[in-house]
């Protein structure tokens, strides 16, 4: 078996898995039978509890959330989805809810905070213990989106003046309160990082040697304002499962794990691609959104799309002339601006993409635009002499089969051409690429598509009829 189709086992036996505990689960509270539906939970992973009780009725989410012991409880809570996370919320007394939250992790109760009003955060701020309410507003106090509001202010630090046996005693004492120890970090008495080591190296280091002796000086670190998803980028270009977090000062205040670099990757991608579509996606499950939202949030580009495309309408309308006179063209215009439309949007997908992963930095734009350009060029003929012997075999008229494919060539590099060079512009000038590109590539495509074909027609018409 493949490593590709033992993924998609693995993946396709936990779905199934989760949908089984689901069912049983339900048939059970629907019973009212509550120890056996305990039962059955006690042998499920965390996650798949939470995919289980997402699946419920809301009436019986926060009953089967009850049934799990507090420890559970805090683990599964952190994998629901926000929005299950509040109706636990507005469920539960409010002891429940300070045992939950209180022994959340700090980057997860930062998230969960995010998506609560503003009213409730405050009231479950005072509730927590001191402790926590410090490593809570820490985090609070960073711009959402980034480092500092990501990190997890868990982790383990050590002394240069340390022995390899002191290190180990303190990791041995303090793991329960890390969020990983896999890596090590040294401070000084400020908390300013000097050095990074691994378990490995404090394992096999011999006991008496120093931290100072056998850690790494060279620390790559990230700002508290650096974006979360250039820190992401870090982490997946040098293969770590963490990268400290420091102030200006180089305190070392956090550190960013490699479990919420995942997030930060699907957030970022599930962003991009409504983007792309036109779609706001905002912070929350666009699912389980409310329709009305859902309208609000998409319509704002199709109407600047039915505004902008008013030109397409002018520009046909000030050639009435040459429809008039080859009726037959008309038939045409969906394909042109259609196929245009689509070379125009791979076009920007790639580039996109190029930006979003860095790629474009080694690349160069002026390169970037000519081989998209040429790549038009390409595809424009190899389309261009296939849709104008349709055209001709439909038609029977030369002139509208050559005004027809010419037009298609000309319109895919225009088309390539302005996939690749808008996001670039856009990106220039400091607006989103994602957001802004798509309409202003379809009105380019469909406005001078159309202009250029017409015009193309006219020389066509008048030059085999006379």
């Amino acid at each position: 078996m493949t490593n590709n189709s033992a993924a998609r086992t693995f993946t396709g036996s936990r779905k199934e898995l989760s949908e089984l505990v689901r069912a049983q689960l339900q048939v059970l509270l629907e019973q009212d039978n509550f120890q056996g539906a305990k039962a059955l939970l006690v042998p499920v992973q965390p996650v798949d509890i939470a995919d289980a009780i997402e699946g419920l009725p809301e009436t019986m989410q926060a009953i089967a959330f009850r049934l799990l012991s507090k420890d559970e409880a805090i683990e599964v809570y952190e994998h629901l989805d926000s929005s299950i996370q509040q109706l636990l919320i507005e469920d539960f007394k409010r002891q429940d809810v300070l045992d939950v939250v209180d022994k959340m992790s700090p980057d997860d109760r930062a998230r969960l905070f995010d998506e609560l009003p503003a009213k409730v955060v405050r009231r479950l701020v005072e509730q927590l213990s001191p402790q926590e309410r410090q490593s809570t507003a820490l985090l609070l106090g960073y711009e959402a989106g980034t480092a500092g509001r990501t990190m997890t202010p868990e982790y383990l630090s050590l002394k240069e003046n340390m022995t390899a046996a002191d290190a180990i005693d303190r990791i041995r004492n303090l793991a329960d309160v890390s969020e990983t120890v896999y890596y090590l970090y040294v401070t000084d008495t400020a908390r300013h990082l000097s050095g990074i080591l691994s378990l490995r190296d404090v394992v096999v280091a011999q006991p008496q040697q120093t931290i100072g002796e056998i850690m790494t000086r060279d620390v790559v670190s990230v700002f508290t304002d650096a974006d979360q998803e250039d820190v992401a980028r870090m982490i997946q270009r040098y293969d770590f499962l963490a990268v400290p977090v420091v102030d200006r000062e180089g305190r070392l205040v956090g550190i960013v794990t490699v479990d919420d670099v995942i997030d930060i990757l699907e957030e970022e991608t599930t962003e991009d691609i409504y983007t792309l579509g036109g779609v706001q996606s905002g912070s929350d499950d666009y699912f389980q959104t409310n329709l009305l939202t859902v309208a609000r949030r998409r319509v704002v580009w199709l109407l600047v799309l039915l505004i902008t495309n008013t030109g397409t309408s002018a520009v046909i309308s000030s050639q009435q002339d040459i429809l008039q006179r080859v009726v037959s063209l008309a038939a045409f215009i969906p394909l042109l601006i259609g196929t245009g439309g689509n070379v125009g949007a791979q076009s920007s997908t790639v580039v996109i993409r190029g930006l979003n992963t860095d790629r474009l930095r080694t690349i160069g734009a002026f390169r970037v635009i000519y081989r998209e350009a040429a790549a038009g060029a390409i595809l424009g003929l190899m389309l261009a002499i296939v849709v104008a012997v349709w055209a001709y075999f439909l038609q029977q008229d030369l002139a509208v089969s050559i005004a027809v494919g010419v037009s298609l060539m000309a319109i895919s590099i225009l088309a390539s051409t302005a996939g690749s060079s808008l996001p670039l512009l856009f990106q220039k000038i400091g607006l989103d690429p994602a957001l802004m590109s798509a309409p202003f590539i379809t009105t380019a495509v469909d406005v001078l598509g159309v202009f250029i074909y017409l015009s193309v027609a006219r020389i066509a018409v008048d030059a085999t009829r006379g």
